[in-house]
């Protein structure tokens, strides 16, 4: 199954937490065949530092990095910040996506309409399956379908995530159809339309469109994340250089708050405090108290750069970041926003993968773990 049901600290976790759960949980049940929330008041208490599960307990630890200029995949050792192997993928590489069951890993060949498998075990790529313009991915919480975001064609494509086959196609009449994350209970999704200044909310066990809310200030939406208590969904906005706020229950703005020019990316931090922000256009992170809503403070790459798309370290102690104009990947210290290395790497680096990750299953893009 992936869930690592034979790693004892997570067992100890679970009986703690089950009357706490069954008590919050609202009228409506979470999706079937979901795994039990551990904290309702933290979906992301699996993510901790140290609790892999048995499914990745073994495997080497590893940054995927797809060039999407040069159509090539670079893997970096983190211990040594430097690549170790190289190798060509379809055309457009943009992210690598880790599967539901941790096992696998997926390069998204977005021009070239496949998935490049990757045994994060070895590393070495294990064949193709072919979809339709694959720009991103994520998987239902559930575990049973893939959901391949078909931005070009505007579309959110369910397929059978053990056989491949296609079960429906959502036409979303959201131009630039992009990121997504699900709410507490999974019964939803929210996704950003770049292009169409607003999002989305969709029905994940009917698999249809609920609703579609336009963001104030209007810009260019982009990732998605849903905070610890499930309250709200922060989205990422390029040309409003900054965060929205979602109420994704009521699914109404409820807020606003600046980051920087060219806020892009958004990684919870491990102990589920904080909130990092790479805002790609002026080379800087921001930091966000998700308790208070409020951001922080700041972090300048010295010497400047294009922090994009990536992942926080398994202890929590790494943030990586591609450095989508400038060819290199970024490995910043969590502590105090030091930057430890910059790794020359291929043209265009996007959606790049740390792994692994602690959690017990994957909900996509490059690691939103559960």
């Amino acid at each position: 199954m992936g869930l690592g049901a034979g790693d004892r600290r997570l067992a100890k976790v679970i009986p703690a937490v089950l009357l706490a759960f069954a008590a919050a949980v609202p009228a409506e049940a979470p999706l079937p065949g979901m795994p039990p929330v551990l904290d309702p008041n933290d979906i992301y208490a699996a993510d901790r530092p140290g609790l892999l599960s048995s499914v990745v307990r073994g495997f080497v630890s590893r940054v995927y990095v797809p060039n999407t200029e040069s159509n090539t995949v670079d893997v970096i050792d983190p211990a040594a910040y430097k690549v170790i192997d190289h190798f060509r993928v379809g055309r457009l590489p943009q992210h690598v996506t880790p599967s539901w069951d941790l096992k696998t890993l997926y390069v998204l060949n977005d021009k070239g309409n496949s998935l490049t498998k990757i045994d994060p075990w070895t590393g070495a790529v294990r064949g193709t399956v072919r979809v339709r313009d694959p720009y991103n991915m994520y998987f239902t919480p559930d575990g049973k379908f893939a959901i391949v975001v078909a931005e070009q064609r505007e579309r959110l494509e369910f397929y059978d995530a053990q056989t491949w086959k296609l079960s429906n196609q959502l036409w979303m009449n959201c131009k630039g159809i992009d990121h997504m994350d699900f709410s507490a209970d999974g019964r939803y999704l929210i996704a950003s339309c770049e292009f169409g200044e607003a999002v989305v909310k969709v029905d994940v066990a009917q698999q249809k469109l609920l609703g579609k809310l336009p963001v104030q200030p209007p810009g260019m939406p982009q990732d998605v994340k849903t905070s610890p208590d499930g309250k709200v969904f922060y989205v990422a906005d390029m040309h409003a250089n900054g965060v929205h706020l979602i109420d994704g229950d009521a699914f109404q703005q409820i807020g606003f708050l600046p980051t920087g020019k060219g806020a892009h990316g958004l990684y919870v931090s491990r102990d589920s405090r904080l909130m990092y922000v790479s805002n790609r256009e002026e080379g800087s992170i921001s930091r966000i108290d998700l308790r208070a809503r409020k951001v922080m403070d700041k972090w300048t790459l010295p010497g400047g750069g294009s922090p994009d798309m990536g992942g926080v370290s398994a202890d929590g102690k790494v943030l990586w970041l591609s450095g989508r104009y400038n060819s290199e990947v970024y490995a910043i210290d969590t502590s105090n926003g030091h930057l430890l290395a910059r790794i020359p790497v291929g043209h265009g680096p996007h959606g790049l993968c740390v792994y692994p990750q602690p959690g017990r299953y994957s909900l996509g893009h490059t690691g939103v773990f559960r």
